[in-house]
């Protein structure tokens, strides 16, 4: 039997962390924060506590998936944790922005315990199989199968079945899926929306603004941008770090050198150049996007927003006002894809992670096990009969 402990990102967007145990091993997979929240509520609930996981296991290094590993370590975790490669090396610069700068100075993460992986890899954890696979979302992102026994449960992370990008592969049939609901039942496709961000920046040719994370979706909007665009300093080497043949689809690997090569770097003061300039992060919270929205709204400059904007955040805030314009640049299944997903893995009980209780209840009208209670809070046991949710409380 398995216990499912939804530590955080169920029912809500940020913090997203799912702690799995078989009554011998106990695991986590991901260490979230969420954006614009204050005090416990920033960080996973210890349904664990994080002194007696025997395993971290860190899908990417997205700030709702990894800002709150110097937490963990602060509350006594002295475990392994397990990333790929790139995830390790984009981690610094995310818990330099997002992870609480004491924790941060005292409790950074110790190189003796991180162990490396490679999307495939299945790893051996105590009583527990690990199965792990390219999600498509990032460089080096991963999902997650652990087993127990007859017992499996996949954890999607954050997935793109159709990304233009970077590769992704198929999990295995199980008995529960949790899934990527970011998105909702938004049936607009990535191309799409690609056609969309394209229209917007050929109508925008003097010049724009384009906040966008370091990672995964300042790809995406390189193959999308057909035309010379300008890079925030600090952006290229992290962004050629990403461009690898073996994590991107094929030919994407020369497309995006060709196009970074000729890249133009800005620095923040500078006059803004007459093309697109992405700029990080993607909500205007941290790194450079956050004096240049102020610089481009000062300006006049034109401003599009392609992903998540936390409540309070500066671009939610700018959006809201009608400073800037959004257009979704899909790094999450769409709804169709995660009904194929769902359909595909044997039509699993589900869970939907990264998203309110609102748009979980509209998902659940299209996907019919979906657990739409299910909360931030709660344990699910797998394995019986009678599976169901309960709270827990500490």
């Amino acid at each position: 039997m398995l216990s499912l402990h939804l530590q955080g990102g169920f029912g809500e967007k940020g913090r997203t962390s799912l702690g799995v145990d078989d009554g011998r091993t106990r695991i986590v997979l991901d260490a979230g924060i969420k954006v614009g929240a204050a005090g416990d509520e920033y960080y996973p609930l210890p349904l664990l506590p994080p002194d007696r996981v025997d395993a971290l296991l860190i899908s990417h290094a997205h700030e709702d998936h990894v800002g709150a590993l110097c937490r963990l370590l602060a509350r006594g975790y002295r475990g392994p944790v397990f990333m790929t490669a790139q995830t390790r090396a984009e981690m610094f610069a995310t818990l330099a922005q997002y992870a609480d700068a004491d924790e941060l100075r005292r409790f950074p993460p110790p190189d003796g315990s991180i162990e490396l992986f490679l999307p495939g890899d299945t790893l051996a954890i105590g009583s527990l199989s690990v199965a792990t696979g390219a999600s498509g979302h990032v460089a080096g992102g991963v999902w997650f199968a652990v087993s127990a026994g007859e017992s499996r449960v996949v954890y999607a992370a954050d997935m793109v079945p159709a990304s233009r990008v970077f590769d992704m592969a198929m999990p295995p049939a199980c008995d529960v899926l949790a899934l990527d609901a970011s998105y909702g039942t938004d049936p607009v496709t990535a191309a799409t929306r690609a056609a969309e961000i394209a229209a917007w920046v050929a109508s925008h040719a003097g010049g724009c603004l384009m906040p966008t994370p370091l990672s995964g979706r300042s790809l995406e909007l390189m193959a999308v941008l057909d035309r010379p665009f300008a890079i925030a300093e600090g952006m290229r080497a992290p962004l050629a770090a990403q461009i690898e043949p073996g994590v991107l689809r094929p030919g994407m690997a020369d497309l995006l050198r060709a196009r970074l090569a000729t890249a133009i770097d800005w620095q923040v003061g500078a006059p803004f150049p007459a093309m697109p300039l992405l700029v990080h992060d993607g909500m205007g919270v941290a790194g450079p996007a956050r004096p240049a929205l102020e610089a481009a709204v000062a300006a006049g400059l034109p401003i599009l927003l392609s992903g998540h904007l936390p409540a309070r955040s500066p671009g939610a805030r700018l959006a809201a006002e009608g400073r800037a314009d959004w257009i979704r640049m899909p790094t999450h299944p769409t709804l169709d894809e995660n009904v194929a997903l769902w359909q595909a893995l044997g039509r699993p009980m589900a869970l939907g992670h990264s998203c309110d209780a609102e748009t979980l209840a509209e998902l659940g009208r299209f996907i019919p096990a979906l657990q739409t209670g299910a909360r931030t809070g709660h344990t699910i046991e797998i394995g019986k009969e009678d599976r169901r949710a309960h709270s827990h409380r500490q």
